[in-house]
C-alpha cells in the first residue's frame, strides 16, 4: 500500500469493529450491547450489497483500476474476505459466549428443540401446524429446475432429500421464509421471556413438509444480493419508472455473500455455492443464528429496563419560548440546536407553524430520507391543501429509501405540491427548508439548514445540528439554490453559502490554504472538523500540506478515514479521533482559525468524492457569535472525549485511551438538561396573562 493513504473499504470495516467493541463492552447495559451487535450485522449487510457488490461488478467488467493505496480490485476483495471472516467469528463469539448467556441469566432465553418443556413443545407444534406450515411453501430445486428467486437478506432452509429410487443423485428443496415477521416464537414460561427461533421450529418439524420422503440433512442459509445499481438518466425516458426498474434489478441481482448455519453437510454447501455462483471467499459458516440484525427486535422487548441505558430525554431548547411564534424568535436572532440533546420537535414545529400560518405564502424543502409516517410531510400536504405554494425536492435516488420516497412524492403531487425528483446525474443531499411569509414590511424569508435528515425518528439517536436564520443573505442564497436545482437556471453568485458540486470543494481548499499560508508566514494556523467520512485524496493532500506548514489539525471522523495522521514529515500535526457511543455521530461541522476571525461552518457533505462532485450539498457559514461559539464548543468537547473516543495511529490502528473520565455525549446531555431546567425556572418568574384571541 502507498504509505500516505488507508484503503477505504478496510477503513470502513475498522469502523464496524469499533461498533462491535461496544457490543463486547461489559460495562454497557446488556440489551444495548445486543443492539450494537445488531447494528454491526446490519452495517455489514449494506457493505456487501453496495461496496462488495460494486467491486465484484468492476471485477466482472475487467477493471484493472487501482485505488489510491495502490490495491487492485482483486486485492481489495481478497483483503475484505479475510477481514470479514475474522469479524464474523468475533460477532458470533460475542453473541454466543457473552451476550446470550447473560441474557438467559437475566430472563431472556432462547430455547432449543431438545430443551423444550412438555408445555412448550405442545405450543411449538401448534404454531408449526397452524401457522408456519400454512404460510411457508417448500420448492424443489436442482435436477434441471431453476434455483428460486429468493429475497436478499432473508432466511431460508435448504433440505437434502434421499435420492429417488432410480438414481444416486441427491435431491434438494428450499423453504423460503420471505419477509415473514414471525422470527421469535414466544414460549410459555414461569418468568422472563423464553422464545424459539422460527427457523429452528421449521428444521425441527421439517419432515412435516415432506411426507413419505427421507430427509437426509438440513441447513439454514441467507444470501445477500448486489444492490450497487444506478440509473442511466440520459437513457431513461421516465425517471420515476427508471428508479422502479432499479429496484426490480436489485431483487434478482447476483449473490455477493452466502451465510450458512454452522457445519452444513458438504453436499448442501456445494449445491448452494454452485447454484448461487459464490466462492469460499464470500461463504460464511456461522456458529449461531443467522441475521443477527434481526435481534434488534429482541432488544425492544417491554420490561427489562435494568438492561437498557438510563433515559436521556431530548430537551426543549433553552433559547426557544414555547408560546411565542417561532418566526418572531428567528427574526430576533439566529437559533442553533444540537440534536438529539435538544429536541427535533422544534424543526417539526417550524414546518407545522408554516403550514398553519395564514401569512405564509410558500414553503420550499428538500427531502432525502423521511420516516414512514412523517409529520413533516403531512404538514407539507396540509400546507398545499390550504392554498400555499409548496415545492419539495424528493430525492428518489436515496439508496434503500427509493420506494418510500416514490410513495411520498406521489402523495404530495396528488394535493398539488410541486415535486422535483432530484437533479439529473446528481443526488440532492442538502438539507434546506425555506419559508416565505407575508409581513408588514414585505416578504420575509425564514431558513432552516441542517446536517441531518428531516426524519423525526432517526433524529432521536443521530447527533446533528439545526440552524435557523431570517437574515436576508441566507434567504436569498437558499432561494437561489432551490431555483437552480428545481429549474434550468445556472446558480448565480452566492453571498453566504456554497454548494456542491459547483463551489463547495473550492471553498474548502481555499480555507485550508489560508491556514497553511498563515503558518508559512509565521502565524498560527488551526483547523478542526467533525465528519462522518474523509476519503477525498485532494482534500487529504491539502491537509497534509497544511500539516507540513505547521497547521494544527484536529479531526473527528466517525467512520471511514483514509488519511494517516502522525506520520513524520507528512502529517505529524494531524490527530484523528472517532467517537462511537449510544448516539450515532452524524453532524458535519468545521472550524478554521482564520487569523483569529474564527470561520465556522455546518455542512451536509462529508469529504468524499461523491459528496463534493456528484451530489448537491451545502456549506453554511455560522455568522452569529453565540451560535458560532456553540459550534466550537461542540468540536472541543468531542476532541476532549476520553471515554468513547478511539485514536487513529500512524500505523492505521485505532486505540482507546486508558483514561475514561470524559464522555462527550454525556456532557452534552447534562448541559442541555441543565439549560432547559434553568429556562423553565426563569419562565416561572414571568407572569404571562392569557389574552383574548380578539386582542391584537
Amino acid at each position: 500500500m502507498k504509505p500516505q493513504y488507508i484503503n477505504r473499504e478496510l477503513s470502513w470495516l475498522d469502523f464496524n469493529l469499533r461498533v462491535l467493541e461496544e457490543a463486547q463492552d461489559g460495562s454497557i447495559p446488556l440489551l444495548e450491547r445486543l443492539k450494537f451487535l445488531a447494528i454491526t450485522a446490519s452495517n455489514l449487510d449494506e457493505f456487501f450489497m453496495v461496496r462488495v457488490g460494486g467491486l465484484l461488478t468492476a471485477l466482472q467488467s475487467g477493471s484493472d483500476k487501482l485505488d489510491p493505496t495502490g490495491l487492485s480490485v482483486h486485492q481489495q476483495l481478497e483483503a475484505i474476505g479475510k477481514a470479514v471472516h475474522s469479524m464474523t467469528h468475533a460477532q458470533y463469539e460475542c453473541f454466543l459466549e457473552h451476550i446470550e448467556p447473560q441474557l438467559a441469566a437475566s430472563g431472556i432465553k432462547r430455547v432449543s428443540a431438545t430443551a423444550l418443556t412438555e408445555e412448550q413443545a405442545s405450543v411449538v407444534e401448534h404454531v408449526f401446524k397452524d401457522q408456519i406450515q400454512s404460510v411457508l411453501t417448500p420448492m424443489a430445486v436442482g435436477d434441471g429446475r431453476d434455483f428460486p428467486l429468493l429475497l436478499s437478506g432473508t432466511i431460508n432452509v435448504c433440505v437434502q432429500l434421499a435420492p429417488a429410487p432410480d438414481s444416486e443423485d441427491p435431491r434438494f428443496a428450499v423453504i423460503p421464509f420471505g419477509r415473514s415477521a414471525m422470527r421469535f416464537v414466544t414460549l410459555p414460561s414461569a418468568g422472563g421471556y423464553e422464545y424459539m427461533l422460527a427457523e429452528d421450529v421449521v428444521t425441527h418439524f421439517v419432515q412435516g413438509f415432506f411426507p413419505g420422503e427421507e430427509v437426509v440433512s438440513t441447513a439454514l442459509f441467507r444470501m445477500t444480493r448486489n444492490a450497487d445499481f444506478s440509473l442511466d438518466e440520459d437513457e431513461a425516458a421516465d425517471f420515476l419508472s427508471g428508479i422502479e426498474e432499479v429496484l426490480r434489478q436489485r431483487r434478482d441481482s447476483f449473490c455477493v455473500r452466502l451465510e450458512l448455519s454452522s457445519t452444513p453437510c458438504k453436499e448442501i454447501k456445494s449445491f448452494l455455492q454452485s447454484s448461487l455462483s459464490i466462492t469460499d471467499e464470500f461463504t460464511f459458516e456461522c456458529a449461531g443464528p443467522l441475521d443477527q440484525a434481526g435481534f434488534s427486535r429482541l432488544a425492544e422487548l417491554p420490561g427489562f429496563e435494568s438492561l437498557r441505558y438510563e433515559d436521556w430525554v431530548s430537551q426543549r431548547s433553552a433559547g426557544i419560548e414555547p408560546h411565542r411564534s417561532l418566526f418572531d424568535q428567528i427574526k430576533e436572532r439566529d437559533i442553533l440546536l444540537h440534536h438529539p440533546y435538544e429536541s427535533f420537535d422544534t424543526v417539526v414545529r417550524f414546518i407545522e407553524e408554516a403550514a398553519a400560518d395564514p401569512d405564509v405564502v410558500s414553503i420550499k424543502q428538500t427531502l432525502y430520507r423521511t420516516s414512514r409516517n412523517s409529520p413533516i410531510v403531512n404538514a407539507l400536504l396540509r400546507a398545499s391543501e390550504a392554498g400555499k405554494q409548496v415545492t419539495v425536492l424528493v430525492e428518489l435516488k436515496a439508496r434503500f429509501d427509493e420506494q418510500r420516497n416514490i410513495d411520498w412524492a406521489r402523495r404530495l403531487e396528488q394535493v398539488g405540491v410541486q415535486v422535483i425528483y432530484g437533479v439529473k446525474s446528481l443526488k440532492t443531499h442538502a438539507k434546506v427548508c425555506v419559508v416565505v411569509r407575508r409581513e408588514p414590511q414585505g416578504f420575509q424569508r425564514y431558513v432552516h439548514f441542517a446536517t441531518g435528515n428531516y426524519n423525526e425518528i432517526t433524529a432521536r439517536f443521530y447527533t446533528d445540528i439545526s440552524y435557523f436564520t431570517a437574515k436576508e443573505a441566507y434567504g436569498a442564497d437558499a432561494l437561489t439554490c432551490f431555483n437552480a436545482v428545481c429549474g434550468y437556471s445556472q446558480p448565480q453568485g452566492f453571498r453566504k453559502i456554497e454548494i456542491a458540486p459547483i463551489s463547495l470543494r473550492r471553498r474548502l481548499l481555499e480555507m485550508i490554504s489560508v491556514e497553511r499560508t498563515r503558518c508559512e508566514n509565521g502565524h498560527e494556523g488551526r483547523i478542526m472538523a467533525k465528519l462522518n467520512s474523509l476519503v477525498d485524496s485532494t482534500i487529504i493532500n491539502a491537509l497534509y500540506e497544511a500539516s507540513q506548514a505547521g497547521v494544527q489539525i484536529q479531526l473527528n471522523i466517525r467512520g471511514i478515514c483514509c488519511l494517516k495522521p502522525g506520520v513524520p514529515g507528512l502529517s505529524e500535526n494531524i490527530s484523528v479521533v472517532s467517537i462511537v457511543d449510544r448516539y450515532l455521530e452524524h453532524s458535519r461541522i468545521l472550524y478554521f482559525l482564520h487569523g483569529g476571525d474564527k470561520r465556522v461552518f455546518l455542512s451536509s457533505a462529508d469529504w468524499m468524492p461523491r459528496n463534493l462532485d456528484r451530489r448537491v450539498e451545502v456549506l453554511v457559514p455560522i455568522d452569529s457569535p453565540d451560535c458560532r461559539d456553540a459550534v466550537i464548543d461542540i468540536l472541543n468537547q468531542c476532541m476532549r472525549d476520553t471515554n468513547k473516543a478511539r485514536h487513529l495511529g500512524s500505523d492505521g490502528q485505532w486505540t482507546r485511551s486508558a483514561d475514561r473520565t470524559v464522555r462527550a455525549q454525556a456532557e452534552f446531555q447534562k448541559q442541555a438538561t441543565a439549560a432547559a431546567k434553568s429556562a423553565a425556572i426563569a419562565r416561572r418568574t414571568i407572569l404571562e396573562p392569557h389574552q383574548s384571541p380578539n386582542q391584537t
